[in-house]
């Protein structure tokens, strides 16, 4: 379970036993930061946490807040923490950057927001969450999905079928931010300032071959938040439960499974198998998805033999460049648990279009801008 969904059934289940409870939102961060926009905590009144916004480095400060709000009357603060605040050095904020924390006491409406979130994410939709964040409506939120519309903004008005649309169009292109706008809800503007939070279905990882890698693999990939599938044609092979534990099975080929499937660029496929009449099959079939990364395991003799049978196959030398073969980074494995870390580490650099080098050897920023 990732932690996004594992806090907002916390918060959800607090409110049901009756707390008061306060949701945490990282909404903007300049320069460097742990965690991406959209981060999220929840804090009930005795001080009980669940998630994170920062990684560790404001979360005590936040809970403090968090708190003395719900200690009070219901209300909503925008937080703000940097390393050229006094506050930093006290709450250790140590990536040299500036967050920006919304937080706000869980309501009626934010609950059904949340649990419309929830919903989407299991079923696989996507889902998009709007939250103002100044005004006399800071607070109120809406949930957008292909489900329909959850929630509503306190201050209604004209803003909210304006922001609708903007919600939709950020939906479909998967993108999150700030939007602003004046204070009649219409025109741009730096009155009200509103979060839209984009969650996208989970990347998907396909493993040609229910062997030892694929077991060690499925685990850590689920934990990533990939949503992975192991496909083996072999029954015998598949029908183990160390690989349903992590993964949907299919038992079937890989030209079938890949013609059912729609695979994009989150997506990465492995071939496993060790096996010419499935490795090859997978390869050439996985050279005609748009997947944004292609892995194959193999020695330097397998991968030499075996480019040379694509390329006799009709597959090009552009086309062959897109296989990470021997897939993984140069960690030194040696057993199925070490290649799964170094093929995993492999596919979030290439998402990411780093090199996968050590950091004290690399220039430039930490984090992904």
């Amino acid at each position: 379970m990732s932690v996004f969904r594992s806090t907002l059934e916390g918060a959800l289940a607090w409110r049901e036993e009756g707390r008061r409870v306060a949701i945490a939102t990282l909404f903007e961060a300049e320069g460097s930061s742990p965690f991406e926009p959209g981060a999220t905590m929840a804090i009930d009144a005795e001080g009980r946490i669940e998630g994170s916004v920062t990684g560790g480095c404001v979360e005590g400060a936040v809970a403090q807040a968090a708190i003395a709000m719900l200690a009070g009357e219901p209300r909503t603060e925008n937080l703000r923490y940097g390393i050229s605040d006094d506050l930093a050095g006290s709450v250790g904020l140590t990536c040299g950057g500036i967050v920006h924390v919304g937080l706000r006491e869980l309501d009626r409406n934010g609950a059904e927001v949340l649990a419309a979130v929830l919903a989407a994410e299991r079923e696989g939709d996507a889902v998009a969450v709007a939250t103002v964040l100044d005004g006399p409506g800071a607070g109120g939120s809406l949930a957008v999905s292909g489900a329909g519309r959850v929630g509503r903004l306190a201050s209604g008005g004209e803003l909210e079928p304006h922001l609708v649309r903007e919600v939709e169009g950020m939906l479909t292109q998967g993108i999150s931010g700030v939007r602003r706008y004046g204070a009649d809800g219409v025109r741009l503007g730096n009155e009200v300032r509103v979060f839209i939070d984009s969650h996208s279905p989970p990347a998907r990882i396909v493993i040609f071959g229910a062997v030892d890698f694929a077991a060690a693999l499925a685990p850590p990939a689920a934990a990533l938040g990939f949503a992975v599938t192991i496909c083996d044609a072999r029954a015998a092979f598949a029908g183990s439960s160390r690989f349903s534990e992590s993964a949907r099975v299919v038992v079937g080929w890989p030209e079938d499974l890949l013609a059912a499937e729609e695979l994009g660029p989150r997506d990465a496929i492995l071939v496993f198998t060790h096996d010419r009449k499935f490795d090859e099959p997978a390869l050439l079939g996985a050279l005609r998805t748009g997947v944004g990364y292609i892995g194959a395991l193999g020695s330097r003799r397998t991968v030499a033999d075996r480019t040379e049978r694509l390329l006799g196959a009709g597959a090009t030398e552009a086309e062959l460049a897109r296989i990470c073969s021997p897939a993984g980074l140069d960690i030194g494995a040696r057993d199925p648990e070490e290649t799964a870390l170094s093929i995993l580490a492999e596919i979030v650099a290439v998402r990411n279009g780093r090199g996968g080098g050590q950091l004290r050897q690399a220039r430039g920023p930490i984090h992904p801008s």
